[in-house]
């Protein structure tokens, strides 16, 4: 699959559920409406599609959600994709991988490890408990730290997701690289995004992650690698800590030249960029019972429409949302 721009797609993002146990600040208004379950495909249909990029070039898949790991019987899509891993050096998927808010991944670690997961992103804003209750409106931090240890003690490299906030964590995020490299996590640190409405300013939200960095260096040794993951983190050594942290940053530096992924959600729409509305929809292709080739017809249609890049901008003079979905519904 490639782009008008010739960027090869290899990275496919798969969102299976829009719904949630926590209610991030930055991410969901606190009352959501969230998908009938009848809008949802089923496992069955994501698993067809997902096969069908796999055999179209995607090596790697990320599961998302909303909270993935919140989804019944879940376990079973992520056991039918690990079937399809192959070595690095074949052709077809490569890596399996999930993001998540830890609430679940106490019970899931050992199975996830089992079905070919390698590493998981763990969503975590604070280390503070009456802070992290506050973010995410009713999270339990000791929940959450039980299902990272859980990862970890599975064999599972464990990545945290920080979102950085002005007002609200700005101040923990020296503790929070300290206490990863105690433990052997990467961090990486991402710029609020301007997706979806809720109840409070994102303009108060936003904190420049070049500002971050400029703040971290006063402590912190950081040697920027050419280490990557696919996504569109940019990656630094931290010399005291044998770890790495990287820096999501769709405002302040656009990362869209060497984007090589598309989303699609629990709904089967696929959208070619995060931060655009340009869409295209399989999940009536599925259920009119189409062959695969017009199905990979209609991927391969999609992925000429492919946007140069995002058009997020933050702006105290237009304070809706850039994009009006939430990001629960395209995936993290």
């Amino acid at each position: 699959m490639i782009d008008p721009f010739g960027r090869s797609i290899t990275y496919l993002r798969v969102s299976v559920t829009d719904r949630c146990d926590l209610r991030c600040v930055y991410c969901m208004a606190e009352d959501m409406t969230f998908l009938p379950r009848v809008d949802l495909l089923s496992l069955e249909e994501l698993d067809r599609l997902c096969g069908l990029f796999i055999r179209l070039g995607t090596t790697k898949i990320r599961i998302t959600g909303g909270e993935p790991l919140v989804r019944r019987d879940v376990m079973k899509l992520f056991r039918s994709l690990g079937d399809r891993l192959v070595p690095p050096t074949g052709e077809g998927l490569h890596e399996l991988t999930v993001t998540t808010n830890a609430t679940q991944l106490a019970r899931h670690a050992e199975t996830l490890r089992e079905v070919g997961v390698r590493r998981v992103n763990v969503s975590l804003d604070t280390l503070d408990a009456a802070k992290f209750t506050a973010i995410t409106r009713w999270g339990k931090l000791d929940r959450v730290l039980d299902g990272i240890f859980a990862a970890k003690a599975a064999g599972l490299a464990v990545k945290i997701n920080a979102v950085a906030m002005r007002g609200v964590n700005q101040d923990e995020i020296d503790a929070m690289l300290a206490w990863c490299g105690e433990h052997r996590f990467d961090l990486c640190l991402i710029e609020v995004m301007p997706m979806g409405e809720i109840d409070g300013e994102r303009t108060d939200q936003y904190l420049p992650l070049s500002l971050v960095r400029s703040r971290l260096r006063r402590r912190w040794t950081l040697t920027e690698t050419g280490y990557s993951t696919g996504g569109p983190a940019r990656y630094f050594d931290v010399a005291e800590t044998g770890t790495r942290i990287g820096f999501i940053t769709p405002l302040t530096h656009n990362f869209c030249e060497s984007c090589n992924r598309v989303r699609l959600t629990c709904t089967g729409t696929m959208y070619m960029c995060l931060g655009q509305n340009d869409s295209a929809d399989f999940r009536d292709l599925l259920r009119a019972e189409s062959d695969d080739a017009v199905v990979e017809a209609a991927i391969l249609a999609a992925i000429t429409r492919k946007p140069k890049g995002h058009d997020f901008v933050i702006d105290r003079r237009q304070p809706s949302a850039a994009v009006v979905r939430h990001m629960s519904v395209t995936g993290g």
